[in-house]
C-alpha cells in the first residue's frame, strides 16, 4: 500500500471541494472584504466640507439633467474614491430607494451636512426645484469655503512666525547657552543680570522639563475643558470680538457668515422664524447666537427685524439700516444677500490689514527674543575679553 506525499495530498484535498461549497464561501469573502474596506476607510481622512461641496456641484448637475435623485446619488457613489463618502452615499441611496425623502436621509448625518443644508434641500423639495437648491446650496458652501480659506492663507504666514520664534528660543535656551555655562563656572566671575536670568530659564527649561511638559498638558486639558462649559465658550468669544486687531476681522466674519445664512434661507422660501433659528446656529459664536435668538423671540412677538436689531450693540448702525430698508421694500432676501457681499470684500480686507499689522509685530517680538539671549551671552565674554 503505498501513501501520497503531503503535497500531493493537500492538492488532492483542494480538488475535493465542491463547486457548491465554494460559491457558499463566496459571500464570505465578499463581507471579509467589505469588512476590510470598512476599516480601512475609518483610518483614511475623514469628510470635509470640500468633499461636500464636490458631491452638491455633482447632484446638481445630474438632477438638472433629468436624472432621478436616486439614480444620482448611485451614479456619484459608484465613482466615489473617498471610502467615508462613498459609505455615506449608499446609506443615503438606500434610504431613498426605501421612499424616505431626502432631506429625512440627511438628518441622520446632520452632523456632517448642518442644519442649513438640510433646511435648504426641504425647501427644494417642497417646490419641486430641487437642482435649482441644490445649486444654491454648492453656491452657499463655496462661499463659506472661501471665507475659510483666505482667512486660513492669512494666519499661515504668522503662525510659522510663532512656532519658528518658540522653537528658536528653546533650542538657543537648552542647546547653545549650556554649552558656555562651563566657561562661565571655570572663570568664577561675577555674571551679569541678564545672563542670570537667561541661565536660571535655561536650567529650569532642561532641569524640570517634565514638570513644563505636564504644566502645558494640564493647562490644554482645562482650556478645553472651559471651551466645553457654556460660561467658559460665552467668555471666550466674547474676548474674540475685544481683541485689538483680530475683533473687528471676527465680527465681520461672523456677520456675513449670518446674513448670507439668512438671506438664502428667506429667499429659498424657509419660514423667517425658522431661518432665524438656523441662523444662530451657524453663527459661530455664543454672543451672537444670543441676539439672533433674541431677535427670533421678538419676531414671534411681532415685531420686525430691524427694530429689534436697534437695540442689539453687536449689529452696526448701518447694517440694521439696510435691513429696515429691506424690510420696507419686502427685498429682505435680496438686501441680505447684498451685505454678505459687502462683508466679504470687508473680510479681505481686514485680514490684509491684520496680517500686515500682525507679521512685523511677530517679527519684532522674534528678534527682541533673540537678541537678548544673545545678548545676555555676549556680555560675560565681552567682560572675560576687556583688559583689566
Amino acid at each position: 500500500m503505498s501513501w501520497s506525499s503531503p503535497t500531493n495530498w493537500s492538492s488532492q484535498t483542494a480538488v475535493a471541494v465542491r463547486p457548491e461549497e465554494a460559491e457558499a464561501s463566496a459571500p464570505g469573502l465578499r463581507e471579509a472584504e467589505a469588512n476590510a474596506e470598512e476599516l480601512l476607510g475609518l483610518l483614511t481622512r475623514p469628510i470635509t466640507k470640500k468633499d461636500l461641496l464636490q458631491f452638491t456641484d455633482q447632484l446638481a448637475l445630474l438632477t438638472d439633467t433629468g436624472v432621478s435623485l436616486a439614480q444620482a446619488v448611485r451614479t456619484i457613489a459608484e465613482q466615489e474614491s473617498h471610502p467615508r463618502l462613498r459609505r455615506l452615499l449608499e446609506d443615503l441611496l438606500d434610504k431613498l430607494e426605501q421612499g424616505e425623502d431626502f432631506s429625512r436621509a440627511l438628518e441622520d448625518h446632520s452632523r456632517l451636512f448642518g442644519p442649513t443644508y438640510v433646511a435648504l434641500v426641504r425647501a427644494g423639495e417642497a417646490t419641486g426645484l430641487m437642482s435649482q437648491m441644490l445649486q444654491r446650496v454648492a453656491d452657499y458652501l463655496r462661499a463659506e469655503l472661501d471665507t475659510r480659506r483666505k482667512v486660513r492663507a492669512a494666519m499661515a504666514y504668522p503662525c510659522v512666525m510663532a512656532v519658528m520664534a518658540v522653537g528658536v528660543t528653546i533650542f538657543l535656551l537648552t542647546y547653545v547657552l549650556p554649552k558656555f555655562t562651563p566657561l562661565f563656572s571655570r572663570r568664577g566671575m561675577e555674571l551679569p543680570l541678564p545672563t542670570r536670568v537667561v541661565l536660571a530659564i535655561s536650567h529650569a527649561l532642561m532641569g524640570y522639563w517634565w514638570a513644563w511638559l505636564l504644566a502645558l498638558g494640564a493647562g490644554g486639558v482645562a482650556l478645553a475643558w472651559a471651551l466645553r462649559s457654556e460660561a467658559g465658550r460665552w467668555h471666550w468669544d466674547g474676548l474674540k470680538l475685544r481683541l485689538p486687531v483680530l475683533g473687528p476681522l471676527v465680527q465681520r466674519i461672523i456677520l456675513s457668515r449670518s446674513l448670507r445664512t439668512l438671506g438664502v434661507l428667506l429667499h429659498c422660501g424657509v419660514p423667517l422664524l425658522d431661518a432665524l433659528r438656523l441662523t444662530s446656529q451657524v453663527s459661530g459664536n455664543r454672543r451672537y447666537q444670543e441676539s439672533w435668538d433674541r431677535v427670533s423671540e421678538e419676531v414671534t412677538a411681532g415685531k420686525e427685524i430691524h427694530v429689534v436689531l436697534q437695540e442689539e450693540p453687536l449689529f452696526p448702525p448701518m447694517l440694521v439700516r439696510m435691513i429696515a430698508t429691506g424690510e420696507e421694500t419686502g427685498r429682505l432676501d435680496e438686501v441680505l444677500q447684498r451685505i454678505s457681499r459687502h462683508y466679504d470684500r470687508e473680510v479681505e480686507a481686514a485680514l490684509k490689514t491684520a496680517t500686515s499689522l500682525i507679521e512685523p509685530l511677530m517679527i519684532g517680538v522674534m528678534g527682541v527674543v533673540v537678541g537678548g539671549i544673545g545678548l545676555a551671552l555676549m556680555l560675560p565674554i565681552f567682560k572675560l575679553s576687556s583688559p583689566g
